[in-house]
Protein backbone atom coordinates (compact mmCIF):
# COMPACT_ATOMS: atom_id res chain seq x y z
CA UNK A 1 0.00 0.00 0.00
CA UNK A 2 2.85 2.17 1.02
CA UNK A 3 4.57 1.50 -2.40
CA UNK A 4 1.44 2.26 -4.12
CA UNK A 5 0.85 5.52 -2.62
CA UNK A 6 4.52 6.52 -3.30
CA UNK A 7 4.58 5.66 -7.10
CA UNK A 8 1.32 7.80 -7.19
CA UNK A 9 2.40 10.74 -5.49
CA UNK A 10 5.69 10.47 -7.39
CA UNK A 11 3.63 10.14 -10.72
CA UNK A 12 1.45 12.93 -9.70
CA UNK A 13 4.57 15.03 -9.00
CA UNK A 14 6.22 14.69 -11.84
CA UNK A 15 3.04 15.47 -14.13
CA UNK A 16 2.65 18.68 -11.94
CA UNK A 17 6.01 19.73 -12.98
CA UNK A 18 5.69 18.85 -16.76
CA UNK A 19 2.56 21.11 -16.50
CA UNK A 20 4.96 23.45 -15.14
CA UNK A 21 7.39 23.12 -17.62
CA UNK A 22 4.77 22.93 -20.74
CA UNK A 23 3.65 26.19 -19.64
CA UNK A 24 7.28 28.01 -19.51
CA UNK A 25 7.67 29.81 -22.60
CA UNK A 26 11.32 30.99 -23.04
CA UNK A 27 12.10 33.61 -25.81
CA UNK A 28 15.51 34.21 -26.61
CA UNK A 29 16.60 37.41 -28.01
CA UNK A 30 19.49 39.61 -29.36
CA UNK A 31 19.36 42.51 -26.58
CA UNK A 32 16.39 43.88 -24.22
CA UNK A 33 15.54 47.16 -23.47
CA UNK A 34 14.89 46.91 -19.71
CA UNK A 35 11.90 50.14 -19.66
CA UNK A 36 14.35 52.14 -16.98
CA UNK A 37 18.09 50.82 -17.12
CA UNK A 38 19.84 53.04 -19.54
CA UNK A 39 22.09 49.94 -21.02
CA UNK A 40 20.60 47.02 -22.88
CA UNK A 41 21.27 43.48 -22.04
CA UNK A 42 22.68 41.58 -24.79
CA UNK A 43 22.16 37.61 -25.81
CA UNK A 44 19.31 37.21 -23.12
CA UNK A 45 16.70 35.21 -22.46
CA UNK A 46 13.22 35.95 -20.78
CA UNK A 47 11.11 33.48 -18.94
CA UNK A 48 7.43 33.47 -19.03
CA UNK A 49 4.71 31.90 -16.98
CA UNK A 50 1.32 32.21 -17.44
CA UNK A 51 0.88 35.74 -17.70
CA UNK A 52 4.07 36.98 -15.93
CA UNK A 53 7.88 37.19 -16.88
CA UNK A 54 9.43 34.61 -14.16
CA UNK A 55 12.90 34.97 -14.76
CA UNK A 56 15.36 36.84 -17.31
CA UNK A 57 19.02 35.55 -17.46
CA UNK A 58 21.16 33.57 -20.07
CA UNK A 59 20.42 30.48 -22.15
CA UNK A 60 21.37 28.10 -19.17
CA UNK A 61 18.36 29.14 -17.39
CA UNK A 62 15.71 27.47 -20.35
CA UNK A 63 14.63 24.43 -18.31
CA UNK A 64 13.70 21.34 -20.42
CA UNK A 65 10.73 21.26 -22.41
CA UNK A 66 10.05 24.81 -22.43
CA UNK A 67 8.70 26.32 -25.64
CA UNK A 68 10.90 28.65 -27.31
CA UNK A 69 10.25 31.76 -29.34
CA UNK A 70 13.30 32.47 -31.34
CA UNK A 71 13.65 36.58 -31.59
CA UNK A 72 17.90 36.51 -31.52
CA UNK A 73 18.08 38.99 -34.46
CA UNK A 74 14.95 41.18 -32.54
CA UNK A 75 15.57 43.63 -30.03
CA UNK A 76 12.61 42.70 -27.44
CA UNK A 77 11.31 46.16 -25.02
CA UNK A 78 8.16 46.40 -22.89
CA UNK A 79 4.77 47.02 -24.73
CA UNK A 80 4.15 50.61 -25.47
CA UNK A 81 2.31 53.11 -23.58
CA UNK A 82 0.21 55.93 -24.91
CA UNK A 83 -0.73 58.59 -22.13
CA UNK A 84 -3.07 60.76 -24.17
CA UNK A 85 -4.86 58.61 -27.61
CA UNK A 86 -8.81 59.12 -28.47
CA UNK A 87 -9.96 55.87 -29.57
CA UNK A 88 -13.55 56.25 -30.28
CA UNK A 89 -12.83 58.53 -33.67
CA UNK A 90 -12.20 57.71 -37.19
CA UNK A 91 -9.97 60.23 -39.46
CA UNK A 92 -12.82 62.07 -40.89
CA UNK A 93 -12.84 65.52 -41.04
CA UNK A 94 -15.66 66.37 -38.59
CA UNK A 95 -14.05 66.64 -35.33
CA UNK A 96 -16.12 68.80 -33.70
CA UNK A 97 -19.89 67.27 -34.57
CA UNK A 98 -18.22 63.71 -34.83
CA UNK A 99 -20.02 62.87 -31.79
CA UNK A 100 -23.27 64.03 -32.67
CA UNK A 101 -23.37 61.70 -35.83
CA UNK A 102 -22.40 58.40 -34.53
CA UNK A 103 -24.25 56.53 -31.45
CA UNK A 104 -21.84 54.85 -28.40
CA UNK A 105 -22.91 51.56 -30.15
CA UNK A 106 -21.38 52.79 -33.52
CA UNK A 107 -18.31 54.43 -31.56
CA UNK A 108 -17.25 51.55 -29.86
CA UNK A 109 -16.95 49.71 -32.67
CA UNK A 110 -14.58 51.62 -34.16
CA UNK A 111 -12.68 51.66 -31.01
CA UNK A 112 -12.02 48.44 -30.74
CA UNK A 113 -10.80 48.18 -34.61
CA UNK A 114 -8.37 51.20 -33.59
CA UNK A 115 -7.24 49.47 -29.84
CA UNK A 116 -7.02 46.36 -31.43
CA UNK A 117 -4.89 48.06 -34.48
CA UNK A 118 -2.29 49.92 -31.96
CA UNK A 119 -2.23 46.69 -30.11
CA UNK A 120 -0.29 45.14 -33.00
CA UNK A 121 1.72 48.07 -33.72
CA UNK A 122 3.18 47.64 -30.09
CA UNK A 123 0.77 49.77 -28.31
CA UNK A 124 0.08 47.47 -24.97
CA UNK A 125 -1.14 50.17 -22.74
CA UNK A 126 -3.29 53.28 -23.56
CA UNK A 127 -4.70 56.41 -21.44
CA UNK A 128 -7.94 58.15 -22.83
CA UNK A 129 -8.45 61.79 -21.36
CA UNK A 130 -11.77 61.67 -22.38
CA UNK A 131 -13.25 60.42 -25.67
CA UNK A 132 -15.82 61.88 -28.54
CA UNK A 133 -19.26 60.39 -27.04
CA UNK A 134 -21.31 61.63 -24.58
CA UNK A 135 -21.67 58.28 -22.78
CA UNK A 136 -18.62 56.00 -22.03
CA UNK A 137 -18.40 54.21 -24.99
CA UNK A 138 -14.43 53.38 -24.43
CA UNK A 139 -15.31 51.96 -20.99
CA UNK A 140 -17.56 49.58 -22.24
CA UNK A 141 -14.45 48.77 -24.69
CA UNK A 142 -12.52 48.35 -21.82
CA UNK A 143 -14.69 45.97 -19.60
CA UNK A 144 -15.35 43.76 -22.95
CA UNK A 145 -11.24 43.55 -22.89
CA UNK A 146 -11.04 42.89 -19.57
CA UNK A 147 -13.93 40.11 -19.24
CA UNK A 148 -11.49 38.56 -22.11
CA UNK A 149 -14.40 39.02 -25.29
CA UNK A 150 -11.82 41.07 -26.78
CA UNK A 151 -7.93 40.97 -27.14
CA UNK A 152 -6.94 44.93 -26.49
CA UNK A 153 -4.21 46.97 -24.80
CA UNK A 154 -5.01 47.59 -21.35
CA UNK A 155 -7.54 50.72 -21.41
CA UNK A 156 -7.09 53.66 -18.82
CA UNK A 157 -8.33 56.97 -18.38
CA UNK A 158 -11.36 59.54 -18.10
CA UNK A 159 -14.99 59.43 -19.10
CA UNK A 160 -15.41 62.77 -20.58
CA UNK A 161 -13.12 66.32 -20.43
CA UNK A 162 -14.44 68.95 -18.24
CA UNK A 163 -14.89 72.14 -19.31
CA UNK A 164 -16.39 75.55 -18.56
CA UNK A 165 -19.03 77.05 -20.57
CA UNK A 166 -17.70 78.79 -23.74
CA UNK A 167 -14.15 76.91 -23.06
CA UNK A 168 -12.47 73.98 -24.71
CA UNK A 169 -14.99 71.30 -24.32
CA UNK A 170 -17.76 73.46 -25.19
CA UNK A 171 -19.30 73.71 -28.42
CA UNK A 172 -18.90 77.55 -28.89
CA UNK A 173 -19.96 78.12 -33.02
CA UNK A 174 -24.13 76.96 -32.52
CA UNK A 175 -26.39 79.84 -32.43
CA UNK A 176 -28.04 81.00 -29.35
CA UNK A 177 -31.16 79.06 -30.07
CA UNK A 178 -29.61 75.88 -30.29
CA UNK A 179 -29.30 74.79 -26.74
CA UNK A 180 -30.13 71.55 -27.15
CA UNK A 181 -27.08 70.42 -28.52
CA UNK A 182 -24.94 67.66 -26.48
CA UNK A 183 -21.68 68.14 -25.84
CA UNK A 184 -19.14 64.92 -25.35
CA UNK A 185 -17.07 66.83 -22.84
CA UNK A 186 -19.33 68.09 -19.38
CA UNK A 187 -19.37 71.92 -18.88
CA UNK A 188 -19.39 73.03 -15.02
CA UNK A 189 -19.59 76.25 -13.38
CA UNK A 190 -18.63 76.80 -10.15
CA UNK A 191 -16.61 74.62 -7.63
CA UNK A 192 -20.30 72.55 -6.61
CA UNK A 193 -21.10 71.79 -9.88
CA UNK A 194 -17.32 71.04 -10.31
CA UNK A 195 -17.45 68.35 -7.15
CA UNK A 196 -20.51 66.68 -8.71
CA UNK A 197 -19.02 65.96 -12.33
CA UNK A 198 -15.83 64.59 -10.34
CA UNK A 199 -17.93 62.26 -8.72
CA UNK A 200 -20.24 61.30 -11.38
CA UNK A 201 -16.80 60.32 -13.47
CA UNK A 202 -15.64 57.92 -10.69
CA UNK A 203 -19.41 56.85 -10.51
CA UNK A 204 -19.43 55.79 -13.97
CA UNK A 205 -15.63 54.17 -14.30
CA UNK A 206 -12.95 56.39 -14.62
CA UNK A 207 -9.61 55.95 -12.76
CA UNK A 208 -8.46 59.57 -13.62
CA UNK A 209 -9.65 62.79 -13.93
CA UNK A 210 -9.32 65.11 -17.10
CA UNK A 211 -9.84 69.09 -16.59
CA UNK A 212 -9.55 71.19 -19.38
CA UNK A 213 -7.47 73.93 -17.45
CA UNK A 214 -7.21 76.21 -20.20
CA UNK A 215 -8.45 76.84 -23.86
CA UNK A 216 -7.70 74.07 -26.60
CA UNK A 217 -6.23 74.24 -30.07
CA UNK A 218 -8.70 72.03 -31.86
CA UNK A 219 -12.11 73.81 -30.69
CA UNK A 220 -13.25 76.75 -32.37
CA UNK A 221 -14.15 80.07 -30.08
CA UNK A 222 -11.26 79.78 -27.31
CA UNK A 223 -7.87 80.63 -26.58
CA UNK A 224 -5.73 78.06 -25.57
CA UNK A 225 -3.53 81.25 -23.73
CA UNK A 226 -6.32 81.53 -21.53
CA UNK A 227 -7.01 79.85 -17.84
CA UNK A 228 -10.54 78.21 -17.88
CA UNK A 229 -10.96 77.70 -14.33
CA UNK A 230 -11.20 79.41 -11.18
CA UNK A 231 -8.35 78.56 -8.47
CA UNK A 232 -11.63 77.55 -6.31
CA UNK A 233 -12.89 75.31 -9.24
CA UNK A 234 -9.71 73.81 -9.50
CA UNK A 235 -8.96 73.19 -6.36
CA UNK A 236 -12.04 71.69 -5.52
CA UNK A 237 -12.11 69.10 -9.03
CA UNK A 238 -8.17 67.85 -7.65
CA UNK A 239 -9.40 67.88 -4.14
CA UNK A 240 -12.20 65.70 -4.85
CA UNK A 241 -10.84 63.48 -7.06
CA UNK A 242 -7.79 63.12 -4.41
CA UNK A 243 -9.60 61.64 -1.83
CA UNK A 244 -11.12 59.42 -3.87
CA UNK A 245 -7.47 58.20 -4.98
CA UNK A 246 -8.04 59.38 -8.56
CA UNK A 247 -5.33 60.98 -10.01
CA UNK A 248 -5.58 64.50 -12.53
CA UNK A 249 -4.44 65.00 -15.87
CA UNK A 250 -4.75 68.78 -16.48
CA UNK A 251 -4.73 69.85 -20.38
CA UNK A 252 -3.03 73.18 -19.83
CA UNK A 253 -1.33 75.26 -22.86
CA UNK A 254 -0.79 78.56 -21.05
CA UNK A 255 2.02 79.16 -18.92
CA UNK A 256 -0.32 80.28 -16.08
CA UNK A 257 -2.47 77.09 -16.47
CA UNK A 258 0.28 74.88 -16.26
CA UNK A 259 1.70 76.47 -12.86
CA UNK A 260 -1.69 76.28 -11.41
CA UNK A 261 -2.82 73.22 -12.11
CA UNK A 262 0.79 71.63 -11.16
CA UNK A 263 0.28 73.64 -7.81
CA UNK A 264 -2.99 72.39 -7.09
CA UNK A 265 -1.84 68.60 -7.37
CA UNK A 266 -2.41 67.64 -11.04
CA UNK A 267 -0.35 64.38 -11.85
CA UNK A 268 -0.01 65.36 -15.90
CA UNK A 269 0.32 68.21 -17.74
CA UNK A 270 -1.30 67.47 -21.16
CA UNK A 271 0.07 69.40 -23.74
CA UNK A 272 2.03 72.33 -22.23
CA UNK A 273 2.00 73.90 -25.11
CA UNK A 274 3.36 77.54 -23.64
CA UNK A 275 5.38 76.43 -20.78
CA UNK A 276 7.73 78.85 -19.24
CA UNK A 277 10.76 78.78 -17.45
CA UNK A 278 8.76 78.96 -13.88
CA UNK A 279 6.50 76.16 -14.65
CA UNK A 280 9.07 73.97 -15.79
CA UNK A 281 10.87 74.48 -12.26
CA UNK A 282 7.77 73.62 -10.75
CA UNK A 283 6.96 70.72 -12.53
CA UNK A 284 10.58 69.09 -11.82
CA UNK A 285 10.40 69.59 -7.80
CA UNK A 286 7.20 68.33 -8.19
CA UNK A 287 8.13 65.27 -10.10
CA UNK A 288 4.42 66.19 -12.54
CA UNK A 289 4.69 64.57 -15.61
CA UNK A 290 4.67 65.98 -18.87
CA UNK A 291 2.58 64.70 -21.77
CA UNK A 292 3.45 67.31 -25.12
CA UNK A 293 1.59 65.29 -27.87
CA UNK A 294 4.20 66.24 -30.70
CA UNK A 295 2.47 63.67 -32.72
CA UNK A 296 -0.78 65.11 -33.52
CA UNK A 297 0.95 68.53 -34.35
CA UNK A 298 2.91 66.62 -36.67
CA UNK A 299 -0.27 64.96 -38.04
CA UNK A 300 -2.24 68.26 -38.70
CA UNK A 301 0.39 69.56 -41.38
CA UNK A 302 0.92 66.64 -43.11
CA UNK A 303 -2.37 65.35 -43.84
CA UNK A 304 -4.84 68.02 -42.78
CA UNK A 305 -3.38 71.21 -44.16
CA UNK A 306 -6.72 72.13 -45.86
CA UNK A 307 -9.37 71.00 -43.24
CA UNK A 308 -11.84 73.35 -42.40
CA UNK A 309 -12.62 71.88 -38.87
CA UNK A 310 -9.22 71.92 -38.00
CA UNK A 311 -8.28 75.14 -39.29
CA UNK A 312 -7.67 76.85 -36.18
CA UNK A 313 -5.26 74.25 -34.58
CA UNK A 314 -3.04 74.15 -38.02
CA UNK A 315 -2.81 78.01 -37.56
CA UNK A 316 -2.35 77.69 -34.39
CA UNK A 317 0.93 74.75 -34.58
CA UNK A 318 2.23 76.68 -37.59
CA UNK A 319 2.60 79.83 -35.84
CA UNK A 320 3.71 78.53 -32.17
CA UNK A 321 5.45 74.93 -33.25
CA UNK A 322 9.12 76.23 -32.82
CA UNK A 323 8.66 78.37 -29.51
CA UNK A 324 6.63 75.20 -28.36
CA UNK A 325 9.29 72.43 -29.29
CA UNK A 326 12.46 75.05 -28.03
CA UNK A 327 10.88 75.23 -24.56
CA UNK A 328 10.45 70.99 -24.62
CA UNK A 329 13.70 70.99 -25.07
CA UNK A 330 14.44 73.19 -21.95
CA UNK A 331 12.24 71.00 -19.73
CA UNK A 332 13.90 67.86 -21.47
CA UNK A 333 17.18 69.40 -20.42
CA UNK A 334 16.19 70.63 -16.79
CA UNK A 335 14.83 66.90 -16.22
CA UNK A 336 11.16 66.82 -16.34
CA UNK A 337 9.50 63.89 -16.32
CA UNK A 338 8.33 63.94 -19.90
CA UNK A 339 6.33 60.64 -21.44
CA UNK A 340 4.74 59.87 -24.02
CA UNK A 341 0.84 60.78 -25.82
CA UNK A 342 0.48 61.28 -29.36
CA UNK A 343 -3.52 62.68 -29.06
CA UNK A 344 -4.06 60.47 -32.56
CA UNK A 345 -7.47 59.05 -32.89
CA UNK A 346 -8.26 56.98 -35.78
CA UNK A 347 -5.22 56.99 -37.43
CA UNK A 348 -2.88 54.29 -39.16
CA UNK A 349 -1.61 52.55 -35.62
CA UNK A 350 1.50 52.27 -37.00
CA UNK A 351 1.89 56.33 -37.17
CA UNK A 352 1.63 56.24 -33.34
CA UNK A 353 5.36 55.79 -33.19
CA UNK A 354 6.04 58.71 -34.58
CA UNK A 355 6.01 60.50 -30.91
CA UNK A 356 9.49 58.35 -30.05
CA UNK A 357 11.10 60.30 -33.32
CA UNK A 358 9.75 63.42 -32.31
CA UNK A 359 10.87 63.11 -29.24
CA UNK A 360 14.21 62.48 -30.11
CA UNK A 361 14.27 65.21 -32.60
CA UNK A 362 14.04 67.69 -29.62
CA UNK A 363 16.18 66.51 -27.80
CA UNK A 364 16.04 62.84 -25.95
CA UNK A 365 18.07 60.00 -26.74
CA UNK A 366 16.41 56.85 -28.38
CA UNK A 367 17.19 55.52 -24.89
CA UNK A 368 14.92 58.25 -23.42
CA UNK A 369 12.62 58.11 -25.67
CA UNK A 370 11.86 54.37 -25.54
CA UNK A 371 12.06 54.90 -21.43
CA UNK A 372 9.14 57.86 -21.79
CA UNK A 373 7.03 55.35 -23.81
CA UNK A 374 7.68 52.46 -21.28
CA UNK A 375 9.01 52.76 -17.98
CA UNK A 376 8.00 56.22 -17.19
CA UNK A 377 4.65 55.81 -18.79
CA UNK A 378 3.79 53.11 -16.38
CA UNK A 379 5.07 55.11 -13.30
CA UNK A 380 2.73 58.28 -14.71
CA UNK A 381 0.17 55.55 -14.76
CA UNK A 382 1.05 54.91 -11.30
CA UNK A 383 1.32 51.34 -13.08
CA UNK A 384 4.72 50.57 -12.63
CA UNK A 385 4.55 47.44 -10.47
CA UNK A 386 2.47 45.27 -12.73
CA UNK A 387 3.84 47.05 -16.48
CA UNK A 388 6.16 48.97 -18.51
CA UNK A 389 9.25 47.35 -17.42
CA UNK A 390 11.29 43.97 -18.24
CA UNK A 391 11.11 42.64 -14.98
CA UNK A 392 10.67 39.53 -12.64
CA UNK A 393 6.91 39.61 -11.72
CA UNK A 394 5.78 42.20 -14.30
CA UNK A 395 2.89 41.17 -16.57
CA UNK A 396 4.40 39.89 -19.83
CA UNK A 397 3.95 42.66 -22.26
CA UNK A 398 6.57 42.96 -24.77
CA UNK A 399 7.19 44.22 -28.47
CA UNK A 400 10.16 43.33 -30.48
CA UNK A 401 11.53 45.28 -33.50
CA UNK A 402 14.38 43.45 -35.84
CA UNK A 403 17.54 45.69 -35.50
CA UNK A 404 18.36 48.23 -33.18
CA UNK A 405 16.02 51.33 -32.43
CA UNK A 406 18.89 52.87 -30.07
CA UNK A 407 20.65 53.25 -33.24
CA UNK A 408 17.03 54.03 -35.59
CA UNK A 409 14.13 55.16 -33.68
CA UNK A 410 11.81 54.82 -36.65
CA UNK A 411 12.45 51.13 -36.26
CA UNK A 412 9.47 51.71 -33.53
CA UNK A 413 6.73 52.17 -36.68
CA UNK A 414 8.02 47.86 -37.78
CA UNK A 415 6.83 45.85 -34.74
CA UNK A 416 7.24 42.59 -35.73
CA UNK A 417 6.28 40.97 -32.25
CA UNK A 418 3.54 41.28 -29.60
CA UNK A 419 2.76 40.21 -26.64
CA UNK A 420 0.46 41.19 -24.10
CA UNK A 421 -0.05 39.24 -20.86
CA UNK A 422 1.70 36.41 -21.81
CA UNK A 423 0.06 35.93 -24.77
CA UNK A 424 1.37 36.26 -28.50
CA UNK A 425 -0.77 37.81 -30.55
CA UNK A 426 1.08 39.03 -33.19
CA UNK A 427 4.35 37.24 -34.61
CA UNK A 428 5.99 37.99 -38.27
CA UNK A 429 9.47 37.03 -37.33
CA UNK A 430 9.15 34.32 -39.62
Amino acid sequence: MNTRLILVTTLMAGLLSFQSVAQTTAIICKQIIHGKSNLPLQATVILVEGERIKAIGQRDIIPKGATTIDLSAYTVMPGFIDLHCHPLGNSDDDYQTYHLKNSSAAKALQGLKNVQGMLMAGWTAIRVPGDLDVGYAHFDLRNAINKGMFTGPRIFGAGHWISVTGGGGDLNFFSYEQKGVVVDGLIVDGPEEMRKAVRNEIKYGSDWIKLLVSGAFMTAGDNPQNVHFSQEELSVAIDEATRRDVPVMAHAHSAEAIKMSVRAGARTIEHGSFIDDEGIRLMREKGTYLVPTLTIGKWFLEFNENSVALKKAIDLTKQHRVGIEAMLTKAIKAGVKVVVGTDLTGTEPEYCANEFSELVRVGMTPMQAIQAGTGLAAEALGKEKEFGTLESGKLADLVAVKGDPLSDINLLKKVKFVMIGGKVVKDETH
